[in-house]
């Protein structure tokens, strides 16, 4: 098997001009429960063993100010900062003692096509929780926009040690992990955050959570349905401050024999969306808002 010396994905700071009103969300309705609260930054954690999978920062609008992944060992910061300036990245800083109350060592880097990537080893982590049908267990991935495709998906193969999974004409999927992908790299014509994706025990925890958010008055935006790379189960929802997020579950599984396939053969009959031919056209309003939340310039 592949040594990754990135391991899995772990969580995203997201910027919000309601802390408040985002934590009530993220808490009462989506599943996701306090860590606590630290110099103005709220955290919150799934029922997995992450520290916590959003950080909640105040600014004056919907923006993604970084995202973290964890390091197989203190070994591959020199490696990862080498590799990533090599290709077009800024280090911003580290490895450095994490000032957060998550702990362990960080490392940040701005990639060629903005926003900020974190690398952090030995952060503090939670016992896990018992899988609930309320509750995501972790992020399963993140969405990511990019004018360059391409581009993108290369610096995290040669950057940071990814491999590339799948591509359709507008989507590169990569992992770092059994994960059919952590990232996702959207074609857009802007830079940011498409959407996150928390991860559900099962498909019935996708349901019966959709419906818990349903109740409280948020529809859903896309979905349920089958997704085509990855085969994951979806339910897309939109944030009270516009920000896009997903439950998924049934993630596909791969290996080191797994045959990556190109655009030509993820061509789905006309008028479907999905494996399973339920999921609605995305609405307009929806892929407006998967394009609508920038890297933060903080």
């Amino acid at each position: 098997m592949t040594h990754f010396a990135v391991t899995a994905l772990r969580s995203v700071d997201l910027e919000t001009p309601d802390v408040g009103r985002s934590e009530r969300f993220y808490t009462s309705v989506w599943g996701l429960d306090l860590v606590t609260r630290n110099e103005g930054v709220t955290y919150l954690r799934a029922s997995g063993v992450d520290h916590h999978v959003v950080a909640l920062r105040q600014g004056e609008h919907a923006a993604l100010k970084a995202v973290t992944f964890r390091l197989h060992s203190d070994a591959e910061f020199e490696g990862i900062a080498a590799a990533s300036q090599r290709h077009g990245a800024t280090l911003l800083h580290g490895p450095v003692q994490n000032p957060g109350p998550d702990g362990g060592t960080v490392m940040a880097v701005r990639p060629p096509g903005g926003g900020v990537l974190h690398f952090v080893h030995q952060d503090v982590q939670h016992a896990a929780c018992l899988p609930s049908a309320n509750r995501p267990t972790r992020l399963a991935h993140v969405n990511l926009n990019a004018t360059d495709v391409d581009g993108s998906a290369a610096f995290y193969a040669r950057a940071l040690g990814f491999h590339l999974t799948d591509r359709t004409k507008a989507m590169a999927f990569v992992r770092c992990n059994g994960d059919h992908h952590a990232v996702v790299i959207a074609n857009a014509p802007v830079n940011g955050l498409n959407h996150v994706a928390f991860l559900m025990p099962n498909l019935e925890a996708v349901m019966r959570g959709s419906g818990r958010v349903i109740d409280a008055g948020f529809p859903i935006a896309w979905g349920v349905g089958r997704h085509g790379p990855g085969d994951n189960v979806f339910a897309y929802f939109i944030d009270p401050v516009g920000t896009v997020i997903e439950y998924t579950a049934e993630v596909l599984q791969v290996g080191d024999n797994y045959v990556v396939r190109g655009p030509s053969e993820w061509v789905w009959p006309p008028g479907r969306t999905d494996h399973w031919g339920i999921a609605p056209p995305k609405a307009d309003h929806v892929k407006a808002a998967q394009t609508a939340v920038p890297y933060s310039d903080v």
